[in-house]
């Protein structure tokens, strides 16, 4: 052991001089004022923003991680993103839905726990009998819907269209990953144009708002417009969609189509025009969500 430290060579603290970092706890108070103004959940944006830059989950975190040191700097850019109103979704890089861990950024609709009530739909109408083999998710995204039918119905395979190639950069990325692209198939298109059918489960999640509706910021803002507007009515591509569904349809094929907590009453005309039969479901908040679609 070196000689003991004489009293002049121990260092004292300097009050004036501040700390570099905060705790995590510290952070997200103060992170959570700053989002107060522009978010609905600030508390939980601030929690899951610190457990991303720990790179650990925000339960873990919580429970032990809040005494930790986090970086301000780091720390206050994703807050700033945030308080920007850019989607959480983005900042973190993922979403999950139906319990599947999707990747997701800028040019692709965020995917909505209200949309699985199409998969839930879809599970209940085939439970007891025989899955559906061949799966259509028309305007695919992120591949939520379609990747979400093949996790639920193993021997199934299936197709994502949509018309926008950044959106299936992310979906294809999302099969990749969860080990699905041998089964999934994904193609630029404008709805059905030039697809040949049956199958036996065709999802939908349309473009359904009103144009000029008002939106939230960080949705209004940053996510793509296209996957949002749909006319003055919002109902200009159920129109479209209506009239190719049928032949799209195996005999016992259904579609499940998401609508917007209004639209039930008029999507189902549009669709019993085309002679095509309607049942309506509703999500669990008990808002019209989906319209079960046969021949």
């Amino acid at each position: 052991m070196g000689p003991p430290l004489s009293a002049e060579a121990v260092p004292t603290p300097d009050p004036s001089r501040k700390r570099e970092g905060r705790t995590v706890r510290e952070a997200i108070a103060a992170a959570t004022t700053r989002l107060n103004a522009t978010s609905e959940t600030p508390r939980l944006d601030a929690e899951l923003l610190a457990a991303h830059l720990l790179g650990i989950g925000r339960e873990a975190m919580l429970l032990g991680r809040l005494d930790d040191m986090i970086g301000k700097t780091e720390f206050d850019a994703l807050v700033a993103r945030r308080a920007g109103g850019e989607p959480m979704a983005y900042i973190l890089g993922h979403r999950e839905f139906w319990s599947l861990d999707l990747a997701v950024g800028p040019g692709v609709l965020v995917p909505r726990p209200d949309s699985e009530t199409l998969i839930e739909t879809a599970r209940a109408h085939f439970a007891g009998k025989a899955g559906p083999e061949s799966v259509l998710d028309l305007g695919t995204g992120s591949g939520a819907l379609l990747l979400a039918a093949l996790w639920e119905w193993p021997d199934a395979r299936g197709i994502g269209i949509d018309r926008s190639d950044t959106a299936l950069v992310w979906a294809k990325r999302n099969a990749d990953v969860l080990g699905f692209a041998t089964r999934a198939t994904f193609r630029l298109g404008d709805w059905a144009d030039g697809l040949e059918g049956p199958f036996d489960l065709v999802l939908c999640n349309p473009p359904y708002v009103e144009t000029g509706a008002d939106l939230p910021r960080d949705v209004r803002d940053h996510e793509p417009a296209e996957a949002l507007f749909a006319g003055e009515d919002g109902l200009d591509e159920y129109r479209r969609i209506a009239r190719a569904l049928g032949p799209l349809l195996s005999q016992n094929g259904i579609a499940c189509i998401e609508i917007g907590a209004s639209q039930a009453d008029r999507v189902a005309r549009l669709l019993s025009a085309q002679g095509l039969r309607t049942r309506l479901f509703r999500d669990l908040a008990g808002r019209d969500r989906c319209l079960l679609v046969h021949s």
